[in-house]
């Protein structure tokens, strides 16, 4: 089983070098530790069409898994779940709504994350806020689960 994995951070001021990605290094270390080979984050700006180019660069590239970080909320440009949307072909909502229920009990604006979870493919891709801390709390729940749901993709038993 492939373990290739992918991080994409979705930020206006970070793509202009404004602000350094702080979320994206945070999943890529617990990728890693986790045993999946994965590059540093790629960052991109804000909307649906930077996120859906570059999951379909990732997954075209090879990528098994691929996290997103950022724009998962409720300001204007925050649009990583439409973009996500426009490749996934089957939802996962229970993997989204742990990452909502995990980060309620850290921060009450948690509920306000729309992010996405679903597959493209044979690959597994999840959006996750853009805190650092909310990054690592995430994590949890998709290093938990990524190695049984691409095995699961490649036709593997439960």
């Amino acid at each position: 089983m492939s373990r290739s994995a992918v991080v994409i951070t979705v930020s206006d001021r970070s793509a202009r070098g404004e602000r350094p990605d702080a979320a994206g290094p945070v999943a890529v270390e617990a990728l890693r530790a986790a045993g999946w080979e994965c590059g540093d984050a790629v960052v991109v700006a804000d909307g649906a069409a930077p996120v859906a180019e570059a999951l379909r660069v990732a997954i075209a590239d090879g990528a098994r898994l691929i996290v997103t970080t950022g724009g998962t909320g409720v300001a204007p440009r925050d649009e990583t779940p439409e973009g996500t949307g426009e490749v996934i072909e089957r939802e996962l909502p229970g993997v989204a709504e742990e990452m909502r229920r995990r980060g309620v009990a850290e921060t009450p604006t948690a509920v306000l994350s729309r992010g996405r979870a679903g597959v493209a493919g044979r690959t597994l891709i999840v959006n996750l806020p853009g805190s650092p801390r909310a990054v690592a709390s995430g994590m949890d729940v998709v290093t938990g689960i990524a190695g049984h749901v691409v095995a699961q993709l490649d036709g593997h038993d439960h």
